[in-house]
């Protein structure tokens, strides 16, 4: 699929030239400082040298003071308390976070994770009852409950209390819980907004830890709080970016028993990235709870003793196995649907089959986004109802058009790039049309093709070791701090491409100055006949640094090719 290559806004040129005076390095490397709008020296190195000391106090937070007063109550009466969650990853790791805090120092807390099938997302009465029969007072919600409005009411009847933890946009009205931490409150001043749910579940234990004094290590529960930040694809940015560094740090050199089992299942074996979070881990903690329960994903990274993790791990990952071969089969048949039907040109696909997997249609959506450019929703049959996963193209708000099919949902959820709903299924066709005139009336005809950000246009000769070195302490990267990308224009290669592993293109590239580069470009291997009669073309690509047998090398990883 063709590629719009669009150039990151240019920094401003008087703070280019303020930050000239204060930093000495390269002007491409400036340039990359002034985009991510780092006004001085001082603010360059807070972002080049994190500090866990840089958190930010977490009674700032709407309701903080509230939820700990009432934790405390429960802790000082003896009161059983259930810490709940969603069943992906943000939600996992969020009560393994929370549940094993807790647990180091209160034993009567237990955690419930509903089943994806059965009870679907969020706060289910199915949980609420369990609680009751468990003699629960107290339920705090993590990464979910922002709009449980009804579970809530349910609930206080019941005489169970709700703390909700979560980073989900709100809706006009409030759930009546005794607390309800989440910075997108339209009433919370907590500087930072873009927190993911297990990052919440932090603020709560660190302000837990302030307030009874508890002496604890923050750098202990950071691991989780990374792979829920990299597997949630919230912002990289802030506090964020902070939490994720030191969280790195932590699964690189002291994980968990569950994530190091985890990890050594995966078979990866240098320093994990966040880009290996979300593609190694982060899947295999979701498979949990897509083919069996996410219950064992909890069990799994709440567990101290190694061999255990390893039993529990083993099972999540054959999870992952199954989950793949799943995919693949409702991948193929979606992409069959959608051929079928390729003449109509719809501005969005919106897929039913009532026999597809639960657990697995949002990883396909994302996949058809990837082949079908298109704002998406992929539908199954759950309980009587049609339940399905929506994920958007770049630019396009999907919450917003979604809201405006309110009147055919029965629940849903999400936010601009991604959504779960719910609906009876004989309104499944109602809401495609309805769907389909929103968006075809609101969406930009330029945002139907993929877009890829460039920062800066570079010769092959700025592309040095030392650079490379400089372009990795710009991470942890993720949404609002990727990786950065350059062109390079005029470019040939030495010799014949290769194609290598699964059809990914290995080149060697040299510029109109001789400067020469190894590069490869994964999944490029369909065009490798394009090569035949040595072009002139443009690439688009990170950098870094490659290690073979003890070898290093510079490598660029293609991420699209123009011809003239």
């Amino acid at each position: 699929m063709k590629k719009r290559w669009v150039a990151k806004a240019v920094a401003d040129e008087n703070l280019f030239q303020a930050l000239k005076q204060q930093i000495q390095t390269t002007d491409v490397l400036l340039h990359l400082i002034a985009q991510r709008n780092l006004q001085n020296l001082q603010e360059a190195h807070t972002y080049f040298q994190p500090d866990i000391s840089q958190l930010h106090c977490p009674f700032l937070m709407q309701d903080m003071d509230k939820a700990v007063l009432r934790l405390q109550k429960a802790f000082d009466a003896g009161e059983k308390i259930v810490i709940y969650g969603d069943y992906d990853v943000d939600g996992t790791t969020s009560v393994a976070l929370v549940y094993s805090f807790i647990k180091s120092f209160y034993n009567n807390v237990v955690f419930y994770i509903p089943d994806r099938f059965k009870e679907g997302y969020g706060i289910s009465l199915t949980g609420i009852d369990w609680a009751e029969q468990q003699g629960a007072s107290l339920i705090v919600a993590l990464d979910c409950g922002i709009k449980s409005i009804e579970q809530v009411a349910y609930a206080t009847e019941k005489n169970i209390g709700f703390i909700i933890c979560d980073h989900h946009t709100p809706g006009e009205s409030l759930p009546e819980a005794v607390a309800i931490l989440n910075p997108k409150r339209a009433d919370c001043n907590y500087p930072y907004k873009e927190l993911s749910g297990c990052g919440i579940g932090f603020k709560l234990i660190q302000a837990l830890g302030e307030k009874l004094a508890i002496n604890f290590s923050k750098e202990e529960y950071l691991d989780l709080v990374a792979v829920s930040i990299a597997s949630d694809i919230v912002h990289m940015t802030g506090e964020n970016r902070i939490l994720a560094y030191f969280g790195l740090k932590r699964i690189n050199s002291k994980p968990r028993p569950g994530l190091q089992a985890l990890i050594e299942l995966s078979g990866h074996k240098k320093d994990l990235a966040i880009n290996d979070l979300v593609f190694r881990i982060g899947p295999r903690i979701n498979a949990a709870g897509r083919i069996s329960s996410a219950t064992l994903a909890v069990e799994m990274l709440v567990e101290k003793d190694i061999a255990k993790a390893h039993q529990i791990a083993a099972a999540i990952n054959k999870n992952n196995t199954d989950r793949q071969s799943v995919d693949q089969i409702i991948t193929r048949q979606a992409m069959e649907m959608i051929e079928n039907h390729k003449n109509t040109k719809p501005k969005t696909t919106v897929l039913f089959d009532k026999d597809w997997h639960k657990g697995v249609i949002g990883i396909v959506a994302s996949r058809l986004i990837e082949k079908h450019y298109r704002p998406t929703v992929l539908l199954t049959e759950s309980n009587g109802y049609a339940v399905g996963s929506a994920r958007s193209v770049a630019g396009f708000d999907l919450y917003n058009a979604i809201k405006q099919c309110d009147d055919l949902l029965d629940q849903w959820g999400g936010h601009q790039a991604a959504a779960g709903l719910t609906m009876s299924l004989d309104k499944v066709d109602a809401f495609r049309e309805k769907f389909e005139s929103i968006v075809a009336a609101t969406i930009e005809e330029e945002m139907l093709t993929p877009v890829i950000e460039y920062d800066l246009e570079l010769s092959l000769h700025d592309v040095t070791f030392t650079f490379c070195r400089s372009i990795e302490r710009f991470g942890p990267f993720g949404p609002e701090n990727m990786r950065p990308v350059f062109i390079t224009r005029n470019v040939q290669c030495v010799s014949q491409p290769r194609i290598v592993g699964n059809n990914h293109l290995q080149l060697t590239i040299v510029d109109e100055n001789g400067i020469s580069h190894r590069a490869i470009g994964f999944g490029f291997g369909d065009i490798y006949e394009k090569f035949e009669n040595n072009p002139v073309f443009d690439i688009c690509y990170t950098v870094d640094i490659n290690e073979f047998r003890g070898t290093k090398s510079i490598n660029l990883n293609i991420k699209d090719i123009h011809f003239d």
